[in-house]
């Protein structure tokens, strides 16, 4: 197989409509209305909402049964569990329609119309799908084909979808890839030139006007997503990411951006930005020694929760968004400064 990845340089990625330091969440969320999580998530990230994913609303709204439905031979039952119900094969029909799996989504787009700023819009990436798919039972060498194709056909019908509904939007469009954390690893059942084709044939489905990006919230894999050429990658903000310094120089210096991950969602959250801030600089400064240019770290920055939010409460959720919009606040303030020290 050929890689369909392409090795993008500063002068043929085209520059995504975003602004330095805007904030944004991963998706998921734990209210159960869907309208009033559309209405929260545009009050309290204005610049880039994203979408609502509601596995509280429906079982249908978790992340592999919101991706596998619509597969020929495969079911997703009330409590979103995946079955395969006969033998897959590689061109298994796929249905791109929107159902109760949706809500979350079908709510945000009905309020997004007449916006001139971006919104975020998020699916189940191929590899994350696939590794579900082989867990049902399909074999290997069926699952990731499958998986490629219908998170393609979806990612299409999404754009398409959001363009009828909400004409002249700029759209983000992210790939959730929480499997990414095991590519690479011994074992895995895809090498790792397969799964940058699988990501770089998802992401070239949405159409070359759409600002695209691939989540992984591992702390490993989303070099991976990389070479695939989204324009962002979202990723932990840890320290483990300078190990990586160099590829990720390279992804910024190509135009590239990264939505770092600074608020934690594991553990308490406290009420205070300065501890996630502190983290955040950190690594920076750590990547810097490493080779990044410090103001490409800061020009090109968005600022996200470190994963989804379905597990917490709707308070905790509330005061992780909120940590988010004062670190990104921060970052914006650095952005300035250095396009001031450049001369921009």
């Amino acid at each position: 197989m050929v890689s369909r990845a392409l090795e993008r340089t500063g002068s043929d990625r085209h520059p995504p409509p975003l602004t330095s330091g805007v904030a944004t969440s991963i998706g998921s969320l734990p209210h159960r209305d869907a309208h009033e999580a559309a209405a929260f998530v545009i009050a309290t990230h204005a610049d880039l909402p994203a979408a609502p994913q509601l596995p509280r609303r429906s079982p249908r709204e978790r992340m592999v049964a919101q991706g596998a439905a619509g597969i020929d031979g495969v079911t997703v039952d009330a409590t979103g569990v995946v079955r395969i119900t006969h033998a897959l094969c590689t061109e298994a029909l796929v249905a791109s329609t929107f159902d109760d799996g949706w809500g979350g989504t079908l709510a945000f787009l009905d309020v997004i119309a007449g916006r001139r700023k971006p919104v975020k819009l998020q699916l189940t990436g191929p590899v994350t799908l696939g590794l579900a798919l082989l867990h049902a039972g399909a074999d290997a060498s069926v699952a990731f084909r499958v998986a490629g194709r219908a998170v393609a056909a979806r990612a299409a019908a999404l754009v398409d979808l959001a363009g009828s509904v909400a004409p002249g939007v700029p759209l983000v469009v992210f790939l959730d890839e929480p499997g990414l954390g095991a590519a690479g690893h011994p074992g895995f059942p895809l090498p790792a030139e397969h799964v940058v084709d699988l990501l770089a044939g998802s992401l070239a489905a949405v159409g070359p006007s759409v600002t695209t990006g691939v989540h992984c919230c591992a702390n490993s894999g989303w070099q991976l997503a990389l070479r695939a050429s989204p324009d962002v990658v979202s990723l932990p903000a840890t320290a483990s990411v300078t190990d990586h310094a160099p590829v990720l120089a390279s992804f910024l210096e190509s135009g590239g951006w990264v939505a770092w991950g600074a608020v934690p969602t594991s553990g308490p959250v406290g009420d205070e930005p300065d501890p996630c801030w502190r983290r955040l600089v950190g690594l920076w400064c750590e990547l810097m020694r490493a080779g990044c240019d410090a103001g490409l770290l800061r020009r090109q920055a968005l600022v996200t929760p470190a994963c989804g939010l379905a597990e917490h409460g709707v308070t905790q959720a509330a005061r992780v968004l909120r940590l988010t919009t004062q670190i990104a606040e921060r970052v914006q303030d650095q952005a300035i400064a250095s396009r001031l020290s450049v001369g921009a």
